[in-house]
């Protein structure tokens, strides 16, 4: 773990304007820690990609103090935040980011640690993901804990929510990465989803605290989503979509891309089609997931059998054994396979979603609660 003052150094590097991840490797690399960089002066010239406007800024006190001055103020609010910092030189940052082209110099954490210690998984997808999608995200995030892996998703709307919350139902690891500081909770209705992750989970960002949610910042940590797993899965993406992004960065650091098959007919499915077009995994079971990846400390979770309540009508028990677990049935199919009046099969679907059971999705489809 870094000392306050080798952080501060790591904050007074990454403030100086115009030195992103690469430049900011090279020159570690050259010069071997922060604080020999910020003493190098010109000589920083001497480094591939430094130009000599960006070396100027290493001769200037009124530059170099400026930053660390932001440095100590972005330790202190740290602090105050409950938030904490790891550098790209520190035990706890994860090894399989490291490995990737441009590694973030600092990750801003909030949350557990220990969560970069295990094997994980990301899964993405849409934001206007439909019910199927929603549902099958759910149950594979689920599913992938059950079996010992941390889930890593964007905590956007959509299939991400569902990922993170599928993790947390069986009390299981999963990391937010933000696209923004780890103080600023977007989108704000996943305010107690973002709670529940930082008290069971991590969430982590590249970005300095108070940075807002710009568009531009999104794609950049993908590359993080994608870095911190063994293998991404993309559960519905439309044509031009973040999570392609997502799997074709997960391509790049030569890792595995999984790809859940939908419904032809639906503009959701279509990226995710794409990519089993172009060789990616299908998932028809979390075990086509675990199959692929390279550890051996995981395994498929037992299946749950579906026990029906006792307290339910022989009629109630018939029709909840019509509607299928693992997906929408719509009001037609139910009257044609329980062989039940329009008027009659209403009213048991009704007092199946009263005792929660059930519930009502748009276009009178039905699935389990």
């Amino acid at each position: 773990m870094a000392s306050p003052d080798a952080l501060r150094d790591w904050l007074t590097l990454t403030a100086l304007p115009g030195l992103g991840c690469v430049l900011t490797h090279r020159l570690l690399a050259a010069f071997g820690s922060p604080q020999a960089v910020l003493a190098a002066g010109r000589a920083v010239s001497e480094v591939e990609g430094i130009g000599p406007q960006l070396a100027a800024a290493f001769t200037k006190q009124t530059i170099l103090s400026q930053a660390r001055s932001w440095a100590m103020q972005e330790l202190e609010r740290a602090e105050k935040s409950g938030s904490f910092l790891i550098s790209c030189d520190d035990s706890r940052y994860p090894s399989l980011l490291r490995t990737i082209y441009d590694p973030p110099v600092l990750l801003w954490c909030r949350g557990n640690p220990t969560c970069f210690d295990q094997a994980a998984i990301a899964l993405v997808g849409s934001r206007s993901a439909s019910s199927y999608g929603r549902k099958i995200s759910f149950m594979l995030a689920r599913q992938l804990a059950e079996a010992g892996l941390t889930v890593v998703s964007g905590l956007a709307e959509g299939i991400d929510g569902q990922a993170h919350a599928g993790a947390l139902a069986v009390s299981g690891h999963t990391i937010a990465v933000l696209g923004c500081g780890v103080d600023v909770i977007y989108p704000r209705f996943h305010k107690k989803l973002y709670e529940q992750i930082a008290h069971q989970g991590l969430v982590v960002s590249e970005y300095p605290l108070g940075t807002p949610p710009e568009g531009f910042r999104f794609p950049a940590r993908n590359r993080i989503i994608s870095g911190l797993a063994l293998g991404t899965v993309v559960v519905e993406a439309a044509a031009r979509s973040g999570s392609l992004i997502t799997s074709r960065m997960a391509l790049e650091q030569n890792r595995e891309v999984f790809a859940v098959p939908g419904r032809i007919d639906s503009p959701q499915s279509e990226g995710a089609h794409r990519l089993l077009q172009q060789g990616a995994h299908l998932v028809h079971s979390v075990a086509d997931i675990l199959a692929e990846l390279p550890t051996s400390s995981t395994s498929p979770p037992e299946q749950q059998s579906l026990a029906l309540p006792q307290d339910l009508s022989p009629e109630e028990q018939n029709v909840l054994q019509l509607v299928d677990p693992t997906s929408p049935v719509d009001i037609e199919e139910l009257m044609a396979k329980s062989g039940l009046l329009i008027g009659n099969l209403h009213g048991l679907l009704l007092g199946l979603e009263l005792k929660g059971l059930i519930r009502q999705l748009p276009g009178q489809q039905y699935e389990r609660a």
